[in-house]
This record gives C-alpha cells, sequence and structure tokens, in this order.
C-alpha cells in the first residue's frame, strides 16, 4: 500500500485534529487508500516545532515551512495556518509538485484563491479544502429541509460549533 508522506505546515489546534485523523484514518476506510505518513511538521519556532512533532507523532520538524516544500520526500502540504499565509504557501507547494491540503478559509480574497487555483493547475497536482462537516448528517438533513422548503424561509441562522 502506497504511503503518502505529510508535511504540515502550523502546529497549533488544527494541527492537533489534522494529525488524530491522519493517524485513525486506516481505521475507518477499509481497505485504506493509502497511508498518511506524519513525516514532518514546520511551525514559527525550532522550540515549537521539535514540540508538536513529538507531541503530534511526526518524524521530524522544521522551522521554516519553506524547508518542508523543498524536501523531496514529502508528498502533501498539510497548511494549517492562518489564512493570510495559505496562498503563498500554497502556490510555492504546487510549483515543488506537491499536492495541497489547505484547511479554511482557502485565502483572504478571490484573487489569492484564484493564483492558488492557477497554481495547481499548472503544476497538475490535487488539492482539497477541508469542508469536513459537509457531509455530516445533521448538516445533510438541515440542507435537505432546507431545499424542501420543510421549515419555511430562512430569516436567520445561528450556529455553535462545540468542542474540548
Amino acid at each position: 500500500m502506497k504511503e503518502y508522506k505529510i508535511g504540515m505546515v502550523g502546529a497549533g489546534f488544527m494541527a492537533k485534529a489534522h494529525s488524530l485523523a491522519y493517524a485513525t484514518m486506516p481505521m475507518f476506510f477499509s481497505p485504506a487508500p493509502g497511508i498518511p505518513v506524519r513525516y514532518k511538521i514546520a511551525d514559527l519556532t525550532e522550540a515549537t516545532a521539535k514540540e508538536a512533532a513529538a507531541r503530534l507523532g511526526f518524524k521530524g520538524h522544521a522551522a521554516r515551512w519553506q524547508d518542508l516544500v523543498d524536501d523531496p520526500e514529502i508528498d502533501i502540504i498539510d497548511i494549517v495556518t492562518p489564512n493570510n499565509s495559505h496562498a503563498e504557501i500554497a502556490v510555492a507547494a504546487a510549483k515543488a509538485g506537491k499536492h495541497i491540503f489547505c484547511e479554511k478559509p482557502i485565502a483572504r480574497n478571490v484573487e489569492e484563491a484564484q493564483a492558488m487555483l492557477d497554481a495547481v493547475k499548472k503544476a497538475n497536482v490535487r488539492n482539497m479544502l477541508a469542508f469536513n462537516y459537509r457531509r455530516t448528517p445533521a448538516v445533510a438533513l438541515a440542507h435537505k429541509y432546507i431545499q424542501d422548503g420543510a421549515i419555511g424561509k430562512i430569516r436567520t441562522f445561528r450556529g455553535t460549533y462545540l468542542q474540548d
């Protein structure tokens, strides 16, 4: 089975969520389409990256995201940084031939998003945006009720994301 080496950029909360997903994915999808390997993680400082690598199960770390993009061993760049850095990282990763998994929101504006799309098309690499709740049963049911008009005209909406 093919292994896919992940280079994760960012070591905050979403790094924890994505790392857990990589670790458990083969248990939920059988047979697994591939095995994600938590290969290297980068953050703003060497100390933070080193601690995150140990805590999240990565084999290595770096203090610069560019080191992940330049690493020929890495197949996928997982971007879990604030969205003001997504475009720069994604465009560089695509140019380096890396597949891209990016946390939302994708960019600060349509121009950045378009530059990202243009880069992945030109490099012919795969890309994905993390809409992890899009297909959950509760969201799908709410969508159905709205589409069917079963709950009337939506005038306002308030949602809460409860975790930890």
